[in-house]
């Protein structure tokens, strides 16, 4: 029972429902995006293990490896204890938020966000 215990205790996903549902979305919104960069010509995926995915798997390579993110941060986020756990998917959060805008940006100006904000 000891042992039931901890491991019930050690997979207990983060409180905060909201968060959650708030990665799923920028998670999926950056997946779309990273999609469609290799569909579009002035666009260029840097994430190296994305283009490894595609060069091994063709375009379906490319959600596996966003399935593969999004299965380590909830991996990660079930075994961390509270409140680490809610402070890792908020900071998730922020990436993929990044993430995301980036990537819609590029996509629909066709320049990095770092360009458009230097020049």
């Amino acid at each position: 029972m000891a042992v039931e215990t901890l491991r019930k205790g050690s997979l207990d996903p983060p409180n905060s429902v909201g968060l959650r549902a708030a990665f799923l979305v920028l998670w999926a919104i950056d997946a779309i995006a990273a999609t469609l960069f290799f569909l579009v010509p002035y666009a260029t995926e840097l994430n190296p293990i994305t283009v490894l995915f595609y060069q091994l798997f063709g375009l379906p390579g490319v959600p596996v490896a966003a399935l593969c993110y999004a299965a380590a941060v909830v991996m990660i986020g079930h075994v961390l204890s509270d409140p680490m756990d809610v402070r890792f998917v908020g900071v998730v959060v922020v990436l993929y938020t990044l993430f995301a805008v980036n990537n819609i940006l590029l996509l629909l100006f066709r320049e990095p966000v770092v360009e458009m904000l230097f020049l």
